[in-house]
């Protein structure tokens, strides 16, 4: 194992969906991270990875772990590479020519980069969430159905359940259940937001990927997409692109710190944000650069 990778794992027990699926430093401003539990066997394992746009050469040799059912941070400037990361463990990329990644994606024993991936299938399993709320332009309602619709057959018993049980995950069944059947367009962008989660885990995926989930919402929608993201890890493996390191504090079992394509240190949040390895975390975390 690299020496970025050098912290200890514990395995944890497999986590359960309904429907039978294995789911601070002072100088910094004060940051409280999480104590948080060890940190679990990986549910995807990245090693050796590169990432090209054309020519140029996005992510050098990454190796990281994301522990099952617990939250990874990613922190760093813009243009260092997160989204990018984010956008390869769901093969998103492959829609752009152009675009190819190099080394090992593993999950559950399968390196998602190998060119007979079924990337309908893997998406399912590894869901996206975008900076911007992105609901579709029909009624809450089919907004969860269109996906489960595309990956099972439900009966009409089954797919309300479904709808019901997505909702209530993604705390917003309370506050939509009287008007399923009309535009999801009509949501405060809080909601649409937490909409778009409800999609996302409508498909029982074993992890969600979150790119900047809460940069376009106001304090108290943020809020409460940080608790539901602390509610969600029971049953899912998150990671998180965050600008905000009050935010991955908050958040995150485990902190990974890009630059310029690079990971520079990844580490429990506690320990990265009190005692950093590199002198690089340091300044990025106490506001010195970018």
């Amino acid at each position: 194992m690299s020496g970025t990778m050098a912290h200890e794992q514990a395995v944890g027990p497999a986590g359960g969906i309904p429907g039978g699926v294995p789911g601070g430093i002072p100088a910094g401003g004060g940051l409280q991270a999480r104590s948080g539990a060890a940190l679990r066997e990986a549910r995807i394992s990245v090693r050796n990875l590169d990432f090209y746009y054309g020519d140029h050469k996005a992510l050098k040799s990454i190796n990281l772990d994301l522990p099952d059912r617990q939250v990874t941070g990613l922190i760093g400037p813009s243009g260092c590479g997160k989204s990018t990361l984010l956008r390869i463990l769901n093969r998103m990329y492959s829609l752009y020519p152009g675009q190819r990644a190099v080394g090992e994606v593993m999950l559950e024993g399968r390196n998602i980069l190998d060119d007979g991936m079924d990337l309908n299938a893997l998406r399912a399993r590894v869901g996206m969430v975008f900076q911007k709320p992105t609901p579709f332009p029909m009624t809450i309602h089919e907004n969860i159905a269109f996906g489960i619709r595309l990956h099972e057959k439900l009966s009409r018993t089954d797919m309300e359940q479904r709808i019901e049980w997505a909702l209530s995950r993604a705390a917003l069944w309370g506050e939509v259940k009287d008007r399923l059947h009309t535009s999801a367009l009509g949501l405060s962008g809080g909601q649409q937001q937490r909409l778009c989660i409800a999609r996302t885990i409508a498909v029982r995926p074993e992890v969600i990927l979150l790119d900047e989930p809460t940069s376009a919402l106001d304090p108290i929608s943020t809020l409460k997409i940080e608790q539901l993201i602390d509610e969600l890890k029971q049953d899912f493996t998150l990671a998180i692109v965050t600008h905000n390191m009050q935010q991955a504090a908050r958040c995150a079992d485990q902190v990974a710190f890009f630059y310029l394509g690079e990971l520079v240190e990844v580490a429990p949040a506690a320990q990265l944000f009190t005692k950093p390895q590199k002198k690089q975390t340091q300044e990025y975390i106490t506001g010195r650069f970018g």
